[in-house]
Parts: C-alpha cells; structure tokens; sequence
C-alpha cells in the first residue's frame, strides 16, 4: 500500500467500510461523508481520530482482519502529508455572541454596576447574586468543549427578550439617584447637586450617548452612527430629552455590535489579515478575564501602541497580575477539568466550598504567579483553611488559627497557601481529594485523566458491554480481579489497557480522597477517611501499555514528569489555544500546537510563557473574513 489516496480508499473499504459505512454506522463513525482524494478541514476530526485507532491498533477489532505493518504505517504516512505538514493559518472569522458570564461581566464594566438578584439567601444555601446570570439560559458547550465557543448558538427569542429586560433594567437604574458616580462617569463630568434625571442638557445627553456607546461597542461609535444618534435627541428637553436617551442607550445594548465581538473590525473579504487593535484588546480580556478591556488597555489600543511587542506584553502581564484574571481557573479550568461535578459531591455548602476552591486557588496560583506548566502534576504547594487542614497534618501548623465567630458552627473561609513539606501523598491537582472524590473508583480516575490530562481520546464503551458487577459474579474477587475478567471481552479490553494502569494507581485514596498508606491515617477526619475505593487491599501498582511500570502514585508520578511531559504539556496548549479563540482547533492549527508545545517542552516554561505564545500566535493574532 502507497502513502497516496487511492491506498487509504482500499485501505478504508478493506478493514473499515463494512462497520463504518456500508449500511452500518458503528460509534458515529461514517467514513461514507469523507473523501481521501478530497480532504478538507472539516474531515480533520474524523481522519484524526482514524489515524489514532490505526496507530494504537485499536481498530478494526481484534477478531476482524488486520492491516499489515506497512499498511498501517502508509496509512499513517497519508494521514501526516495531509494534515500534519500543513501550513499555519488563522481560522476564518465567525461572528460569537458573548456567553452569559461575558455578559454579565460587560454589563457591569460598561454601566459600573451589576445587576443584583434580590433574593435573600437563608442559612447555608448557596445563591446567585447576579441578575443576569439568574435569569439567563445556560450555554451549551461549543465544538471546543467551551462555553465561549458561541458561533454555532442561534439567538432564541428568549434570549432576545432577555436582553431587552436587562438592558431596560440597567439603564433605569443609572438614572437612580444611588448611581449618581456611575452617572458622572459615564458623562464624563461631575454633575450639580440639584441634578435630576429631567434636567439633563443637551451637552450632557450628547457626551452621555458617545461615552456609553464607545464602551459597549468596546471601540469608538463610527461616525455616522454617532451622529444619527445625536439628531434623534436634538431640541429635545426634560421628559422628552430622558426618555429618547434611554431610548438610544438601549438601541445600543440591544446591538449585535455589543453582544456580538468583532461586528465592527474592517474587513477585506478572503484576505489573511491582522486584527485591528481594538479586537486585539478585545480577544486578550476577553480570554484573560472573561470582560470586555478596561480604560487602560482601551487607551493603548486607542492610540495604537498595543501593536508594540513590549507594550502588548506589559498589558499581559497586567491583565495576568489583576485579580481578575481568576477568570482563567473560575471558569477556564472548571470547564476543561469539569470541576463541576465536585458540586455533587458535598451536601454542605462549607464544605463544597473549601473542597472545590481548593483545585480553583492552586491552579489561579499556577495561572498568575508565574510556576511552571508541570506543577499542574507534581507541585510543593498547596490551599487549605481549616476545613481541609486535617488533610496535611504536619503541615498545618503554617494556617493562622481559625477564630469561630459568634453564633456561627461553620463558616466558609478563604484559602490559605501552604508548603507540603512533610505531608505524605500529596501534591498536584490529581492528588487533591475533592478531584478524586468527584472521581471515585479506578475506571473513572483513569479515564479522566486520560482525558483530561493526557489529552486522549476514548470513545463511549460498547451499548452491549455489561457492567463490570454482572460479569464479576464472585464478591470475594478483588477489583483487580473483576477488571481481569471484564478486560477478556476484546472490545473493552483496549481502552482498559490504558485506563486501567492509571485508575489503579489511585488504589491508595479512597472515594472522599482521602490517603489510605500514611502514617496519619488517624489524623484524617470521616470525610476523608475509610476503606480504599475498591474495597480490598491496597495495590498501587501497574504497567503502562508502553511498558512502563510502577510501584505506586508517586513512581507514575515520575513518568508523567519525564516520559509523558511532552503528551501532558501538548493537551494544555491545544486546551488554551482553543479556549482563547473560541472554537475547535483545525488542521491548520497543528503548527501553532506543535511549535508552542516545543517551546514549553524544552524550556521547562511555565503557564506565563505558555499564554505569552498563545496571544502571540498567528491564529490569535490574525484572521481570515469570508468572502
């Protein structure tokens, strides 16, 4: 078999047609829609997840016929002349609706003010403060996986009204006398003391709408627009004047130009270009911080400077440096990582609380402060208050004493950063106990960190494939046991080669997390303490499909520093390059992946130097505008 597309159509129609397309679709998987003499970037994902199954001989199953060496290897060599040795290119540009938390976060930068959610929360219930984010649909997660991969969401009519009952909201509320400063701001002077919403001048109203307007549309009002608006309010006074510069506030808002990013960057139609500066600052907050620019970034976006390689990093910094950047680990991380699902493990609001904030801080601190990418794995620091100090018992003497308040069982308390330095099975995101409490048992810490942070793709088990109890029968058997009989059966036999090896590795927590093999099993507190998660004695160890084996966590541990880095650090740049423009990766963006992955790879870079090379890169930085 050649390299070529003739050999892939033989190669396809000989092991892959007869489950795959010829009158059956097995895994959603049709190679019917594709073409190998026709390839093209929307094909990637499926010929890519082909040339994975062919590599890790996974397909076609084991009781069917299988390629020869060289078949395979051809098969490979196609799959990388089209789709690996491609040339970078920025994606072409489709207009993306802010999501619900880019909303609210841009409501509250352009008017100084959020929109509350009067609800008084009772007693250890937990309440969403936020209007907007109370009433507004939840986002389906795009193609990427992210909730800001908004492109392919239609505008419901729900979803208009919504936007019309905010904004009507908001702009009322500016004209209240308690947002008097937010007011002023926005008119761009201070205003008299006998100032009412009815006395409002012509001056006023007229520096009012421009100010506004050049902050929702995060770029100065064209010309035309502005002026349009201000003769809909000339020779207008009092009532009349209020009311139609509410009006025009609103027409704003309601915009596509405000709820839409880059409506209003120029366009030259199938021409590769740059982004201007002001979708530059847009698409740099926007990742950083989930808002639209500030006054700073604005400014130097204004006066063109930002294109400056040294004040483009001197705003990154600063973007990083602000507590807002918690964005990248509150909302970023939590959906990469689904950290979510830590919400339904704790009952008590305190507990969720210091549990799932625990991951949150420790990656916020990764994200803002400048460590190495690899720490994610293998870190000496950690978040604990006094909820979770029981987990680190020789080292949690480093907390500040927590002082019950009055009248108060249990209070929710921030995080205090700590040094594992005599603390025994800890370290890293993957040892932190809400992770593998929301991962409990063998198959299901495995397979998440396969997935998550190893990067790899696992398909849904077989429909016909029983449950690992049904095949197991004998309860006397261990886990590993059941898992042998259960791997028997070919078809689940090629996942669990390599979910396996790592799921047990976690035999020593048990399902609350909790460290089974220290020295201080007393010192842990029921919640985190009991029988390990399979139930039956602790065996730590296993042996990778490549061969590598292991004694115990902090042995795979090594491995993943050193012999799977390159693998681990590759899943993290495609996880925030997707992040930051919003949309799946494509063909086209291989380069860019492989040539940041190098940079962090060999410099031992860290989540800084990982975002400096994602904002700087060709699809961050340019675009393509259909024709």
């Amino acid at each position: 078999m050649e390299p070529t597309a003739e050999g892939v159509s033989v190669f396809l129609e000989k092991y892959c047609l007869q489950c795959h397309g010829e009158g059956k679709v097995k895994g959603k998987v049709d190679f019917t829609t594709v073409s190998a003499s026709r390839p093209t970037d929307g094909d990637f994902d499926l010929w890519e997840l082909a040339s994975e199954v062919v590599d890790y001989e996974e397909m076609p199953p084991e009781e069917e016929k299988q390629p020869t060496v060289e078949e395979r290897a051809a098969f490979l060599q196609w799959y990388r002349n089209v789709y690996e040795k491609v040339e970078a290119k920025p994606g072409v540009f489709q207009p993306r609706r802010l999501s619900a938390p880019e909303y609210r976060n841009t409501m509250r930068s352009v008017f100084g003010f959020d929109l509350e959610n009067k609800v008084i929360a009772a007693e250890q219930t937990v309440t969403e403060p936020s209007l907007i984010l109370k009433l507004m649909p939840t986002d389906p997660p795009g193609e990427s996986g992210y909730i800001n991969d908004t492109h392919a969401a239609s505008l419901s009519t729900h979803l208009w009204d919504q936007y019309a009952y905010f904004s009507e909201a908001a702009v009322n509320q500016l004209f209240a006398r308690v947002r008097r400063p937010q007011l002023e701001d926005l008119v761009g002077k201070e205003l008299p003391g006998d100032f009412t919403p009815t006395s409002l001048t012509q001056t006023q109203a007229a520096a009012l709408l421009e100010n506004f307007a050049n902050r929702a549309f995060r770029r100065p009002i064209p010309e035309e627009m502005l002026k349009e608006k201000l003769e809909k309010i000339a020779g207008l006074s009092g009532n009349r004047l209020l009311r139609a510069v509410k009006f025009e506030m609103r027409a704003v808002l309601m915009s596509p130009a405000f709820f839409y990013r880059g409506m209003m960057m120029p366009q030259s139609p199938g021409k590769q270009q740059s982004v201007d500066s002001y979708e530059l600052a847009e698409r740099l907050s926007y990742f950083f911080w989930e808002d639209m620019p500030d006054e700073e970034l604005s400014r130097v976006a204004s006066d063109g400077s930002l294109n400056e390689p040294e004040v483009f990093q001197a705003q990154v910094l600063r973007l990083l440096e602000s507590p807002r950047a918690r964005s990248l680990a509150e909302s970023f991380a939590v959906q990469w990582l689904v950290l979510d699902e830590i919400d339904d493990v704790y009952a008590d609001p305190t507990q969720l609380h210091a549990f799932k904030n625990q991951p949150i801080d420790f990656l916020n601190y990764l994200f803002t402060e400048n460590r190495p990418v690899m720490e994610i794995i293998d870190s000496e620091v950690t978040f604990a208050n006094y909820i979770t100090a029981s987990i680190y018992p020789k080292d949690r003497h480093q907390l500040a004493k927590y002082v019950k308040p009055k009248g108060i069982e249990r209070a929710s308390v921030p995080n205090q950063k700590i040094r594992l330095e005599k603390t025994e099975g800890r370290g890293g995101l993957l040892t932190m106990p809400a992770i593998l409490a929301m991962n409990h048992g063998p198959i299901i810490r495995g397979t998440w960190t396969l997935r998550h942070i190893l990067g790899e793709h696992l398909g849904e088990p077989p429909a016909d494939i029983p449950p690992i109890e049904s095949t197991a029968g004998d309860r006397s058997l261990s886990f590993r046991e059941k898992f042998a009989r259960h791997r028997s059966d070919a078809a689940c036999a090629r996942c669990h080669d390599k979910i396996d090896p790592l799921g047990f590795a976690f035999e020593a927590y048990n399902d609350k997390g909790g460290f089974l093999l220290g020295r201080d099993k007393k010192a842990l507190p029921k919640l985190v303490s009991g029988k390990s998660s399979s139930g039956n004695q602790i065996d730590p160890s296993g042996k990778l499909p490549t061969g590598e084996t292991f004694a115990n966590f902090e042995e795979l541990k090594q491995i993943l520093m050193t012999s799977r880095r390159e693998d681990i650090v590759r899943n993290i740049v495609e996880q925030v390059l997707s992040y930051a423009l919003c949309r799946d990766l494509e063909a086209y963006d291989a380069p860019t992946v492989d040539s940041i992955t190098e940079t962090i790879v060999n410099s031992n870079g860290s989540w800084q130097d990982l975002f400096l090379e994602v904002v700087n890169s060709l699809p961050f930085r340019e675009t393509v505008f259909p024709e």
